[in-house]
């Protein structure tokens, strides 16, 4: 397979943080935002004239410069990118395109929270080369949204959602949270049954959890007052599985745990998240993967001048863990001649016992070469992989 980069930019802008959110983002002035601009322009040329080394295991195998290896996606996150300035995100755009090498095809992905979105935006990005929009939605109910602390309005969002169609977006994901406070089953699918009758070509369903240091641990954590508004674990297991079951019924082909997507439009970005494809992160809170070093720069607006906030050289151990972790999230699981043309060695030498133990309890299935989460270990996922946490019982390969 011939070796390629990822790119991500992080814009930790908000209108208003929301309730549930524990991302480094907020409400800042024009004057820090253009500060912000600039730390990342500077970043990337730094990173740029002096590029990272990129180990590529297996077939590939070697080293490369970051500016060697061709990109095939960049990803705009935040935060909210669609509340940055136009001009700071041309700028910025053009160096990384005068950077790295950015394929001519390469699927190139911006945030958009709806009611930020205008025709002059849009068309800016299209002339940028932007040709996939994220939306988050989150839910269809705008009592649900004034909960979760959003800015919109179901109407704002179908406005911008039509308005992208119109202008020629052909690739639009939308994100949905489910297992929300006071939200019956029945609610969610209904909420689901809206979103889908408008077509979208990519969904990620995500069920809600409940980080420390936010409003919503004080309302919903396990002390909350307002905890009993959650659902119930069965409750979530079932709208899991409905959702599962509708987005099929609708055409869409999950790829990964919480990922839906006409065929044709899985996500390349996410993909080679979950495959080991190496990525640069630019921005505050922006991780990097070079193959053996995992990097994550500084939560702060003024991130450039602030040492990172988490650095790790990744031992053999870790990346056969993670090679096998991310895997299994994927609906097509783990190809075993992957492994080995990567690692020198098969997934048995390394994860029998809990390879064995997983095929006994039904949660794994081996066959065509793959091994593969049933729909009961996507149900207990998180069980499952916890087994193939390095440290855990292998054949082998203590390193």
């Amino acid at each position: 397979m011939k070796p390629e980069l990822e790119l991500y930019l992080h814009i930790p802008f908000c209108a208003r943080k929301c309730a549930y959110c524990d991302f480094f983002s907020g409400a800042f002035s024009d004057a820090e935002k253009r500060r912000y601009f600039e730390d990342l322009r500077a970043e990337i040329r730094t990173r740029a004239a002096d590029p990272e080394r990129i180990f590529i295991p297996g077939d590939a195998g070697g080293e490369f410069f970051s500016t060697e290896l061709p990109v095939r996606s960049i990803f705009i996150g935040g935060g909210t990118p669609s509340l940055a300035p136009i001009r700071e995100l041309s700028e910025t755009v053009s160096l990384l395109r005068g950077s790295f090498r950015i394929n001519d095809n390469a699927e190139f992905t911006i945030e958009a929270n709806p009611g930020t979105l205008t025709e002059e935006k849009l068309r800016a990005y299209r002339r940028l080369g932007i040709n996939r929009l994220s939306v988050g939605l989150q839910s269809p109910y705008d009592w649900m949204l004034g909960k979760l602390g959003r800015i919109h309005s179901f109407s704002d969002f179908l406005r911008n959602y039509e308005l992208a169609r119109a202008l020629g977006f052909e690739n639009i994901s939308i994100d949905l949270m489910s297992g929300l406070p006071g939200e019956t089953p029945q609610d969610f699918e209904k909420g689901l049954k809206t979103v889908l009758d408008l077509k979208p070509d990519h969904l990620s369903v995500y069920s809600l959890i409940i980080e420390e240091n936010t409003p919503f641990y004080a309302l919903y954590g396990p002390s909350g007052p307002l905890v009993s508004e959650l659902p119930s674990e069965d409750e979530d297991r079932m709208i899991y599985r409905r959702t599962g079951e509708l987005l099929s019924d609708y055409g869409y082909i999950r790829y990964e745990i919480s990922n839906y997507a006409r065929p044709g439009f899985e996500s390349l970005h996410n993909i080679g998240y979950w495959t080991g494809v190496p990525y640069l992160g630019f921005g505050s809170s922006a991780a990097s993967y070079t193959g053996t070093l995992r990097r994550k720069n500084a939560s702060s607006l003024l991130y450039l001048n602030l040492p990172a906030e988490e650095e790790e050289t990744l031992t053999l151990s870790d990346l056969m863990s993670e090679f096998m972790i991310l895997g299994l999230r994927m609906t097509d699981g783990v190809s075993e001649s992957d492994f080995s043309a990567r690692f020198g060695c098969s997934p048995a030498d390394v994860f029998g016992s809990p390879i064995r133990r997983h095929l006994a309890l039904g949660t794994v299935i081996q066959s065509g070469g793959r091994i593969r989460l049933t729909g009961y270990g996507f149900d207990i996922a998180n069980s499952v992989m916890a087994d193939f946490l390095p440290g855990s019982s292998r054949e082998g390969y203590n390193n």
